[in-house]
């Protein structure tokens, strides 16, 4: 049987000002993985039986 999801912690003060910032202001990926990242991504779409994209 599966285990209760537990709630997700609240973050408070500088915690939560670090969080807001990393997420307005994401890391950018580097060309060579984005282009890794689409390649997998058109693989594994022709490999798809029932898709619909």
């Amino acid at each position: 049987m599966a285990r209760p999801i537990k709630e997700t912690p609240m973050l408070y003060g500088e915690e939560a000002l670090q969080f807001e910032m990393r997420m307005m202001d994401p890391l950018p990926i580097p060309p060579e993985m984005l282009e890794n990242i689409l390649n997998d991504y058109e693989f594994l779409r022709t490999k798809c039986v029932n898709c619909s994209f």
